[in-house]
Parts: C-alpha cells; sequence; structure tokens
C-alpha cells in the first residue's frame, strides 16, 4: 500500500453516491421497462427483448422484438398497457427508444402516465430491472439447453411464466 494507492483509495470511497431508495404502494404504480441485447444470437429476426417489470411486486412480461425502433416498442407497450393498465410512473433508461415521438404518444392515450428517464444501464436507477435482466439471461440459456432450442423467443413465455409463478405466494 504506497502513498499514491491509499490517495486513490480515499478518494473513491468519498465519491460514492448516495441513492435514495425507490418505493411503490401499488401494483402499476411504478414499472420499468429495458431492453435486452440478444444481437449476438439473434432468432430468425429477433434480436432483443423488451422487459417491462413491475417495480412493487417484480411482475415481469417479456416480449422478444425484432428491433429497438421506437414505433416497435410504443406497440409492445401499448399491448401491455391494454392488459394490464397503464402505470402511473413508467420508468427507463435513456435510450432512443424510449424518448422519441411515438412514445410520447402514449402520454395521449395515457395522460396520468408520467415518464421518468435514469442513465442507461445505471444500476442505482434502473437496478431492479438490471439484475432481473441478468436472471432472464441466465434462465434463457437454460430453457435452450434443457429443450435442445435455439429459439429462444418460443421459450421467452416460458421464461416468464417461470420468473413470475412464485411472486405472490
Amino acid at each position: 500500500m504506497c502513498e499514491q494507492c491509499i490517495l486513490k483509495k480515499s478518494r473513491t470511497e468519498t465519491t460514492k453516491l448516495v441513492v435514495r431508495p425507490i418505493t411503490s404502494t401499488d401494483f402499476n404504480s411504478r414499472c420499468q421497462v429495458d431492453l435486452v441485447d440478444y444481437q449476438s444470437c439473434p432468432d430468425g429476426e429477433y434480436k432483443w427483448i423488451m422487459h417491462y417489470q413491475d417495480h412493487l411486486t417484480k411482475f415481469s412480461v417479456l416480449r422478444p422484438l425484432k428491433t429497438k425502433r421506437a414505433d416497435e416498442v410504443a406497440y409492445q407497450l401499448t399491448d401491455i398497457f391494454l392488459l394490464l393498465g397503464a402505470p402511473h410512473i413508467l420508468q427507463s433508461d435513456n435510450g432512443r427508444e424510449f424518448t422519441a415521438n411515438v412514445i410520447t404518444e402514449l402520454k395521449l392515450l395515457w395522460p396520468e402516465l408520467k415518464l421518468v428517464h435514469g442513465r442507461p444501464r445505471h444500476p442505482q436507477s434502473q437496478g431492479s430491472v438490471e439484475r432481473a435482466n441478468a436472471d432472464i439471461k441466465s434462465m434463457m440459456i437454460s430453457w435452450t439447453h434443457e429443450n435442445n432450442n435455439t429459439h429462444w423467443s418460443e421459450g421467452l413465455r416460458f421464461v416468464q411464466f417461470h420468473k413470475n409463478r412464485y411472486i405472490f405466494f
């Protein structure tokens, strides 16, 4: 432990962020949405997974995406909103797919919807859904190996089922 190392260590300890925990009181009061990159192992046209998660219950909805274009993301979000209702707050990273005009049009359909943006892939702002993304990736790997099937888009519904299976018990 030389003097330079001690100085570096003391600086990093003092620059840590103070994070206020996000609290949710009801199902669908705050939801998080994120995209999982599967471009390295595409399933035909599908190269992305959209992960929509309720912050309180950790209930997840998974959808395969061909692109991460705003219109495709907005279409899938609209489908989820029509199934579960629009959340009061929708939290996402600052990716283009969530800030484009198509997403802001969702506010026309659901005026009570608030869009909250955090920093991209920043665990402090999107920690819950980012940790769940890692779970989903490992569950997808298990599903493809157990079923001897490389079409992960087919297994996505099964992974979603298993992810949500024990949430309410």
